[in-house]
C-alpha cells in the first residue's frame, strides 16, 4: 500500500452540510517507524456528533481542522507492524476514520477482541450496537437515569444505534417502552422486530396526543436523542421525580441560529425532574458489563440492529448528509475495503 484516499473538511458548513464542504484527497502513506503500525480501514462510522466538530466552536471535543482529514471510529486490519503490541492480520479500532489507510503509533490503537463475540455476528457491530452507541444507551438508562424494572420509558430516535439498544435493554428488565421514529417503515420495525410496546411517528400531526395516550400514568424515564418538539412533549408527560438522560439533540445540530428552548421548562421544577447530560467516554468503566449484557440479548434474539451502509471512501460525505435528512436507517456505516 502506497497511497490512501482521505476525506478532508474543505469548508465549515452553514446549516446542513453540502457535498462541497468536503474534498477527496489522495495521500502517500508514510513509512512505518518503530512502535508504529500500518492499518487498512475496513469500516468507518458516521455519527451525529461529527456535525458539531465541523463548527469552529468550543465543545467537549476539539473541532475538525480545515484541509485535514476528518476523524471518527473505524475498524481496520494491521498490514504492517513495528510494535510488539500488534501483529499483522489483527483487527483494531481507532479514531482514524475518513481515510482508507493510515500509520499510527501503537498507543492510539485498541485491539479488537473477537473471542467473546457470538459466532457469525458481523465485525462492524463494534461500531454500532456493540460500540459507543450501545455503551451510551447502557450508561443512559442504568447509571444516569437509574432505570428500574417495570418503569415507563420513552425513547426518542428509537431506530438509531443508541435508541435501538436502549429499547432492547429496557424491555429486557420488563419495562413498558415507547419509542419514536421518523417514518412508517421505521415505526413498524420497532414494533415488529424490537417488540416495544408502542412506536410513534414523530412526524404525525397528532404526535403530542399519541404520546399522552401511550403514557396515561406518565413517563418515569426519558432518553433524549432528539430535542425540539419531542423534548417539549416529554416534559409535559413526565411523572413526578422523573429522570431524563440527554445523550443527543440531533434536531438542532444543523440550525444556523439557535432556537429558543421548550416553552414548558417550568415542568422541571413543577415535577422535581432530574436532568443530566453525558458522553460515553466518561463511562468507559461500564463497557465490560455492557458487553456481557449485550451478548446475552444477541444470543436470545432480543437485540436487533439496522445498518445504513454505503461503499467506498467517496460515499462518506453523502452518508453524512443522509444521516441528517432522515434517509439513513439505524447506524450509518461506510465500508472501505474487504475484511
Amino acid at each position: 500500500m502506497n497511497l490512501s484516499k482521505e476525506i478532508h473538511l474543505a469548508s465549515r458548513p452553514i446549516g446542513l452540510p453540502k457535498l462541497n464542504d468536503f474534498i477527496l484527497v489522495e495521500k502517500k502513506i508514510p513509512e512505518v517507524k518503530e512502535e508504529e503500525v500500518l492499518v487498512q480501514n475496513i469500516w468507518m462510522s458516521v455519527d451525529p456528533y461529527m456535525r458539531g466538530r465541523m463548527d469552529d466552536s468550543p465543545s467537549y471535543i476539539p473541532p475538525f481542522k480545515l484541509d485535514s482529514p476528518l476523524e471518527g471510529s473505524a475498524i481496520g486490519k494491521v498490514i504492517s507492524s513495528k510494535s510488539t503490541k500488534f501483529t499483522e492480520g489483527e483487527y483494531v479500532i481507532s479514531m482514524f476514520g475518513w481515510r482508507e489507510a493510515f500509520v499510527s503509533q501503537a498507543k492510539y490503537l485498541k485491539k479488537l477482541n473477537l473471542t467473546d463475540m457470538p459466532n457469525s455476528l458481523p465485525i462492524e457491530l463494534h461500531l454500532s450496537i456493540l460500540g459507543n452507541a450501545g455503551l451510551t444507551a447502557y450508561a443512559a438508562l442504568f447509571r444516569i437515569a437509574n432505570l428500574k424494572p417495570s418503569e415507563k420509558v420513552f425513547i426518542s430516535g428509537a431506530t438509531g444505534a443508541v435508541g435501538s439498544v436502549a429499547c432492547a435493554l429496557a424491555k429486557s428488565i420488563g419495562c413498558y417502552v415507547v419509542g419514536t421514529a421518523g417514518s412508517e417503515e421505521k415505526r413498524k420495525w420497532l414494533e415488529k422486530e424490537l417488540k416495544i410496546d408502542v412506536a410513534i411517528n414523530y412526524n404525525d400531526t397528532r404526535f403530542s396526543e399519541s404520546i399522552t395516550q401511550a403514557f396515561p400514568q406518565g413517563i418515569d424515564v426519558y432518553l433524549e436523542n432528539a430535542g425540539g418538539e419531542q423534548l417539549r412533549v416529554a416534559l409535559d408527560n413526565m411523572k413526578q421525580f422523573g429522570r431524563i438522560a440527554f445523550s443527543g439533540m440531533i434536531d438542532g445540530y444543523n440550525n444556523v441560529t439557535q432556537k429558543p428552548g421548550p416553552s414548558n421548562l417550568f415542568q422541571i421544577i413543577k415535577k422535581s425532574l432530574k436532568l443530566e447530560g453525558f458522553i460515553s467516554t466518561n463511562h468507559q468503566d461500564l463497557n465490560e458489563s455492557f458487553l456481557n449484557c449485550a451478548y446475552q440479548l444477541l444470543n436470545s434474539g432480543k437485540l436487533k440492529w439496522n445498518h445504513s451502509v454505503s461503499e467506498g471512501i467517496e460515499s462518506s460525505p453523502q452518508a453524512m448528509i443522509d444521516l441528517f435528512t432522515g434517509k439513513s436507517f439505524g447506524k450509518t456505516l461506510v465500508k472501505l475495503s474487504a475484511s
